[in-house]
């Protein structure tokens, strides 16, 4: 991937096929500043051409937070139209995490926030250590989430359990995140990072475009009716069974040894 010029995220390669995103403010709590958020669109654009990328890990630096919400000095300061251009920034940005067309798991670390659960809600799978948070307080600022956080919430968690979150503003420990479906896993803060490499791992050993078409189908099917759904479902099943990688994937079980997988 070409030299984007970060100045608020750190870009690493920790294993052959897996890429690390950590918002690096950890002075701020690794709050999502315009500048920041500006970055996130323009890295998972990158990541979605890139095929060395099967699977991106998100992080915050430090131990005190994944994502602590927005920059609340910038909210204090805009007006209509300036909300609603940040709105929009921000609703591209985690649009670009959700469609980059690789797996990206939230290794959720600690207080994750406003903005901070909008950018773990816009990852496929979200992994907490124990002693995270999570919550859309913006009520209690007198705003509403403005990065996707009404949209998404109700889809994962279902509505009554989003406008309870959003209503009150409460934050959820990660136990009850887990139990309400909001987080995919739960583990001790010294074994999180572990524990996200065995997922992202494993991950990586499945099809690339299986993957990839099982994302799409499962976003694109969610907001249509269930014939509208079936159809792209079809339609992406009709597409994968043309791919060198589906006639890996049946030879190697034939054969009875481990697929090699090429995305191809």
């Amino acid at each position: 991937m070409e030299d984007l010029a970060l100045k608020n995220l750190l870009i690493d390669n920790p294993a052959e096929g897996i890429m690390k995103v950590t918002v690096n403010r950890p002075e701020f709590l690794n709050a999502l500043d315009d500048t920041t958020v500006q970055e996130i669109e323009r890295t998972f654009s990158a990541i979605s051409t890139d095929d060395s990328v099967r699977v991106v890990i998100v992080t915050g630096a430090g131990e005190k937070a994944f994502v602590a919400g927005a920059d609340i000095q910038q909210l204090a300061e805009q007006g209509p139209e300036e909300a609603r251009q940040r709105a929009e920034a921000g609703q591209r940005a985690f649009d670009a995490i959700e469609r980059c067309g690789r797996v990206v798991i939230a290794q959720i670390n600690g207080f994750a926030l406003g903005g901070g659960c909008e950018l773990a809600l816009a990852c496929h799978l979200r992994y907490a250590s124990s002693r995270a948070k999570l919550g859309l307080p913006e009520v209690t600022l007198g705003i509403i989430p403005g990065y996707g956080g009404t949209q998404r919430l109700q889809r994962i968690i279902g509505r009554g359990r989003a406008f309870q979150m959003i209503l009150t503003g409460d934050f959820l420990g990660a136990s009850e995140a887990a139990e309400v479906g909001l987080v995919n896993g739960v583990c001790e803060a010294e074994d999180l990072e572990k524990t996200v490499m065995q997922v992202a791992d494993t991950l990586c050993k499945r099809g690339p475009i299986a993957l990839k078409y099982a994302i799409e189908a499962i976003l694109e099917g969610g907001d249509v009716s269930l014939a509208e759904g079936q159809r792209i479902e079809a339609d992406l099943f009709s597409r994968i069974s043309d791919s060198e990688d589906m006639r890996e994937g049946m030879n190697a079980f034939l054969d009875k040894r481990t697929p090699e997988f090429r995305g191809k």
